[in-house]
């Protein structure tokens, strides 16, 4: 009998058996986008090469190191073409380039691969048999090459999700616990509940005019058909509960199969998700994003729930899903099997991305494009949730004429939202704008670098004065925020100065009746409002927004990313326009584009992908390339494990002693620092760091660490880094 695996208990699971159980599983994935048949075929062929004589000795003991993955990838190309070739060739390894014509046989090209000599398998004829099979192909968008690159991936993603899943089985002896299985229908049912009791009897005219972006949104889920939509919302105006009033709605009218709410941020995206477990219970929602933990086991015990959410992240499994802008990205821009298992699942999808106006510049139409074909051939209905909406409307036009943007929210009355009145104040010193802000008893400002937030706080230390930035570790922060909110939300009106990175703006949820901001991108401007007399209970005359001109000695640092938006917001401005209209906003995006120019495909991404069909029967794409170079925060941040807590001193024990577990990895999320690679020498420079590996160390100098301001680093550079 051949084999596919063997279990510890030492229970074998016939190949065949693997590969029919694998075929069925790819065929579902691959029917919401009309791939069904071709999918059940790559599941057949994915594992012939463990046919051959070499690969069953290895099973059985013999130290043989055997490639089965470059068999199937032979068989199948003789019956699809090179297509199907790339998912079975990548199924262990990951989506390989396709090189050229003249790849050398040792090359891990699919071109080099395919010449590639294996290990005999032709006993597969006697169990298996592929057949061609009719191909609905997607609908071609662009010059096509970004198209079939995009329908390969989904493809790769039904396949290695369907092996995962089947062989997990056999190795647990039964199915594993994931999914839900609570409907949409009864999703729906709970959100309109805790509307009905939180929202339902609004006194104020903000509330009010909630209360009819809310129903807007439910009426357009049940009614217009799937496709691309903005949702514009003042800041303030429950973008959140209203986004997922849409989403549900549709899911439920059109037969959408999960919820998946893109956030920028991990700063806000437990804030977000902690709302929606309140309102959909904690079993129906899925947190996935770095700093998240599934320890399924604690003190001995096993967590069921933990267990079934862990397994759910693998796949997103789930009806409702928050997540990161970088962990859903670049997903869909890598190549190995682990992040690709959930790709299928964004097919028949309901896609929100909030705060839409944070897509990184330099990757701006990579990220429409791959919007573009999730709308088009996946049958995703993808949201554009902002105060600021970033104009995209070209851009989805330029891909094709029928990505028409729809706006869900109705034409707002605008004057509930006109909370604050915006003034310029020209160039501040440190010391006069720390004089300024100790004028207020309650007072945000927001500066552009994490420097200037630890100068300017230094000058207001006193009692209610409060600093954030990312030099703070996610735990303390988290601390922080939660003494802010406190203080503000008192009926004594307790001093609460706070000064802050922009990491405050998007989506933060707290109330202050004065805000400072530093020049800025016009968006960071308006989302920096946005923690201005957000609740309305305020005349708009009496919560000022000033913005102000640092000092050259911060301007000057900037990196060009930071610079661009600035320049682009002073001209938008320039003739006393409000930052917040809808024309202003409008204009900055639309100049700030222009300005960049191709710089909204920095690595040439969508044009490599363009021209990859240049030989149709040999489509050559750059998988493995592009999975290494795609990162919408550029790699070399350099992470410190602060041991402020006893829990960071257990899990920096566990790190010194060897461990580099996932979950251990993990758990230190929520009490790192990280650091550009200069500030990290300088530390180590002064023996302040254990360091445990390159990226990665422990702080010895507890000195370094202030309960006020977090990690004291020796270097000027300072723009925030955000994971």
């Amino acid at each position: 009998m051949f084999l596919a695996h063997r279990a510890q208990d030492g229970r074998e699971q016939p190949l065949r058996e693997h590969l029919r159980g694998t075929a069925a599983l790819a065929e579902r994935f691959a029917k919401p986008f009309g791939a069904e048949g071709l999918a059940h075929e790559l599941g057949l062929a994915h594992d012939l090469g463990k046919y051959s004589q070499a690969f069953q000795r290895r099973l059985r003991g013999a130290e043989l190191s055997v490639d089965h993955s470059t068999a199937g990838a032979q068989e199948i190309s003789r019956v699809f073409g090179w297509s199907a070739a790339y998912c079975v060739a990548g199924h262990h390894g990951g989506l390989p380039d396709g090189g050229g014509r003249t790849d050398d046989p040792s090359l891990p090209t699919l071109s080099g691969r395919l010449k590639r000599s294996v290990e005999p398998y032709g006993d597969f004829a006697g169990e298996i048999r592929l057949e061609r099979v009719g191909v609905r192909t997607p609908q071609v968008l662009g010059k096509g090459g970004f198209t079939l690159s995009f329908w390969v991936r989904m493809l790769f993603s039904c396949l290695v999700d369907a092996d995962f899943l089947d062989t997990e089985t056999f190795m647990r002896g039964s199915p594993p616990p994931r999914g839900s299985t609570v409907a949409m229908a009864e999703l729906l049912e709970r959100l309109e509940t805790y509307a009905a009791d939180r929202w339902g009897a609004p006194q104020t005219a903000l509330g009010r005019v909630r209360n009819e972006i809310r129903f807007a949104c439910g009426e357009a889920g049940r009614t217009r058909s799937p496709g691309l939509f903005t949702l514009t919302v003042p800041t303030g105006g429950g973008k959140t509960v209203s986004s997922l009033t849409f989403a549900l709605h549709h899911a439920v009218a059109q037969g959408k199969r999960r919820v998946v709410y893109v956030i920028p941020y991990t700063s806000i995206i437990e804030q977000t998700a902690d709302v929606f477990r309140e309102i959909l219970g904690d079993g129906s929602v899925l947190e996935h994003h770095a700093n998240v933990d599934w320890d399924d086991e604690e003190g001995g015990v096993r967590d069921p729930e933990k267990e079934r959410k862990k397994l759910a992240s693998e796949n997103w499994d789930v009806p409702v899903v928050v997540t990161t802008a970088v962990q859903f990205f670049e997903s869909l821009f890598a190549n190995k099997p682990s992040k690709c298992r959930k790709l299928h699942n964004l097919a028949d999808s309901v896609l929100l991305f909030d705060e839409a106006q944070t897509l990184p510049l330099p990757y701006l139409l990579p990220c429409v494009r791959a919007l573009a074909e999730l709308t088009v051939n996946y049958g995703a209905s993808c949201v554009l949730c902002t105060a600021t909406q970033p104009a995209l409307g070209p851009l989805f036009q330029a891909v094709s004429a029928d990505l028409a943007l729809r706006e869900i929210a109705p034409a707002l009355p605008l004057r509930p939202f006109r909370r604050v009145r915006y003034e310029r104040l020209g160039m501040l010193s440190d010391e006069a704008l720390a004089g300024r802000l100790g004028a207020h008893e309650q007072v945000l400002c927001v500066v552009g670098t994490r420097k200037q937030a630890q100068a300017v706080f230094r000058l207001l230390e006193r009692e209610g004065s409060f600093h954030l930035s990312t030099l703070m570790t996610p735990e303390h922060r988290r601390q922080v925020l939660g003494e802010i909110r406190r203080r503000l939300s008192s009926r004594e009106d307790l001093p609460c100065r706070v000064v802050s990175t922009s990491l405050i703006e998007a989506g933060v949820d707290v109330d202050f009746p004065v805000v400072y901001r530093a020049e800025a991108g016009l968006d960071s401007v308006v989302q920096a409002a946005g923690r201005c007399n957000r609740e309305g209970k305020r005349d708009a005359d009496d919560s000022p927004v000033y913005i102000f001109q640092p000092d050259d000695a911060y301007t000057k640092t900037l990196p060009d990313s930071m610079k661009l938006p600035l320049e682009v917001m002073r001209s938008v401005t320039a003739d006393g326009g409000a930052p917040d209209s809808p024309e202003s906003i409008e204009r900055y995006f639309t100049d700030l584009r222009h300005d960049v120019g191709s710089g909204v495909d920095r690595l040439r991404l969508v044009e490599r992908f363009e021209e990859g069909v240049q030989d149709p029967g040999r489509p050559s794409f750059p998988f493995a390339e592009t999975a290494e170079a795609f990162h919408l925060i550029q790699p070399g941040a350099r992470a410190v494990l602060v041991p402020r807590t006893p829990e960071a001193k257990a899990l920096a024990d566990r790190l010194r002693g060897g461990e580099r577990s996932r979950e251990l990895l993990r758990k230190i999320g929520q009490y790192t620092v990280n650091l550009y690679e200069k500030q990290f020498e300088a530390l180590r420079a002064l023996g302040a760091l254990d360091v445990t590996e390159r990226e990665l160390a422990v702080l010895t100098d507890e000195t370094r660490y202030s309960e006020k301001t977090g990690l004291e680093v020796p270097t000027d550079e300072g723009v925030g880094i955000f994971v």
